[in-house]
């Protein structure tokens, strides 16, 4: 039965009754409209009135009066009756003025936040977290080598079954994770490989190098689907596809270039399909949205958003003092991945899959369009709306050089940005708020990636190291080491069951929980 039948004004009397934990939370509840009668207990001190909130400012449910040493288990049992998830109750999590509840309500808000009096209403702010939970890597199950120069990206296929690695010796290889073995060497770059995308079906693998083409790849063969894709007159710097739920067939991607074109290309034809040269300098980060929309920065220190049908300038988001080297959509998981959970269960349909993409797409959007975030060289970073506003929604402001990479949780709630001060930084985003630094690295920190259930961070880093830290904590969970030099790339698969690392050491390391 729902919490609206069993809380009423006298909780005793309801015809059912929850399960033990809740029973003893709701025991001290009085639930009414109006927050003065909640008050009215007989030892106030040891109770507080709270009104819960969702991340979006909506409350939820009325004022209730609650022990002030209430646990997040507790006002997780309390927040699934509210919201009338007794069939299958969400885990969440709870946060007074932006500080989590981790222990209990006294202990780590009210003790902490001497400013608040348990004679106020509190809000609380829910935040439903991953249904699944993924364990943090520990240690290197292996290190596969065969490159003879160093691994510059890797990238797990979507749905987590195959590795792909780039590097300067000018292959693309295609790993098989089952025997840690290579399976197919891709022959036919003749320069550095610097970019990698596979598409959102897992079918194709896309490689731009310094020989200013674009390759495609067959993973299920290693086979090169013709020749390069040629137009290019520098290096490609990035590659993207366009998201599954747009177009389930996977014909169509872009890739951007040093020479500061966008180029569209149809996979099927091997064709471009547009070619976009309004950038004045080189094109350095490039992102096809679930909403259609195609973005790019420069370092002309812009970020122009595209219609990539038509080729047409929507709008050019200025604000950035030097060039921008990383931009990350709030959607980028799930654009990622396309039809695939982190079951990694591919959908029996392509109609299914494209059903479920679409899915996956709407509820990591949610109400609002999907954000933007853009890191640059003048040591800062904005957050974006792009669909709504040419000025940003925040300017995020603490690195003392330049920010490298930056990446959003898979849940769209959190931003990690890596920067060359040896830090890693954690923001919300939805505000650009600042949350916390995450200090332990000792050299420029390149890249940052995070686990599919949100909760954990794996970093890469100039001093030859990956840690994993731990979002709840905001502390350092496992440090691993094992790379003899620099570690360029960290790529944590899909299903959350390993950690991808390669560097300056020519060696790709495998890391397991």
């Amino acid at each position: 039965m729902s919490h609206r039948s069993e809380c009423t004004d006298d909780p005793a009397s309801a015809s059912t009754t929850p399960n033990e934990p809740c029973k003893e939370l709701l025991a001290h509840i009085d639930i009414d409209s109006a927050a003065p009668r909640a008050m009215e207990v007989d030892t106030p001190a040891q109770h507080v009135v709270i009104q819960f909130q969702s991340a979006d400012g909506d409350r939820t449910g009325p004022p209730v009066s609650i022990p002030v040493d209430v646990t997040p288990a507790q006002l997780g049992l309390l927040i699934n009756q509210l919201l009338e998830n007794t069939d299958e109750p969400h885990p969440y999590a709870f946060y007074v003025n932006d500080a989590e509840i981790i222990n209990s309500l006294v202990q780590d808000i009210l003790q902490r936040q001497p400013n608040l009096s348990t004679e106020d209403t509190l809000t609380i702010v829910y935040q439903p977290q991953a249904l699944f939970r993924v364990r943090p890597v520990t240690r290197c199950s292996a290190s596969l080598t065969g490159h003879t120069e160093a691994v510059l990206q890797v990238s797990f296929s979507p749905d987590g079954r195959l590795l792909a690695s780039a590097s300067g010796d000018t292959t693309v290889r295609v790993w098989d994770l089952d025997t840690n073995t290579p399976r197919y060497t891709c022959r036919g770059h003749t320069n550095w490989v610097l970019s990698l995308a596979w598409s959102p079906d897992g079918s194709l693998l896309a490689s731009g190098g310094m020989d200013n083409a674009v390759r495609l790849w067959d993973p299920r063969t290693g086979e090169a689907l013709g020749g390069a894709l040629k137009g290019h007159t520098k290096w490609i710097t990035a590659l993207a596809w366009e998201p599954y739920h747009l177009n389930p067939d996977c014909t169509r991607f872009a890739s951007a270039s040093k020479d500061g074109t966008v180029r569209i290309w149809d996979a099927v034809h091997r064709r471009v399909v547009l070619t976009i040269a309004q950038h004045t300098a080189a094109v350095t980060s490039l992102r096809w949205g679930g909403d259609g929309l195609l973005y790019t920065g420069s370092q002309d220190k812009t970020i122009k958003v595209w219609n990539p049908h038509e080729g047409k300038l929507i709008k050019t988001l200025t604000g950035h003092a030097h060039w921008i080297n990383s931009l990350a959509l709030s959607t980028d998981f799930v654009l990622r991945t396309g039809p695939f959970d982190h079951t990694c269960r591919r959908p029996a349909s392509k109609e299914e899959a494209q059903r479920t993409a679409l899915e996956r797409y709407q509820a990591a959007r949610g109400p609002h369009p999907e954000r933007l975030v853009s890191a640059s060289d003048d040591y800062t970073m904005y957050l974006w709306d792009p669909m709504n506003n040419r000025k940003p929604l925040a300017r995020l402001t603490g690195h003392q050089k330049l920010v490298n990479h930056v990446n959003f949780s898979p849940d769209g709630r959190w931003i990690a940005s890596a920067g060359f001060d040896n830090s890693v930084k954690l923001w919300d985003g939805a505000t650009g708020r600042f949350v916390a630094s995450l200090r332990g690295h000792v050299g420029a920190v390149y890249q940052v990636c995070w686990s599919s259930d949100s909760r954990l961070l794996v970093t890469a880093s100039k001093d030859s190291t990956c840690k994993v830290w731990d979002l709840r904590t905001r502390k350092l969970k496992v440090d691993l080491p094992g790379h003899a030099d620099e570690v360029f790339a960290a790529d944590w698969s899909p299903g959350g069951d390993r950690v991808a690392s390669g560097g300056k050491d020519r060696v790709l390391k495998i890391w397991r929980h």
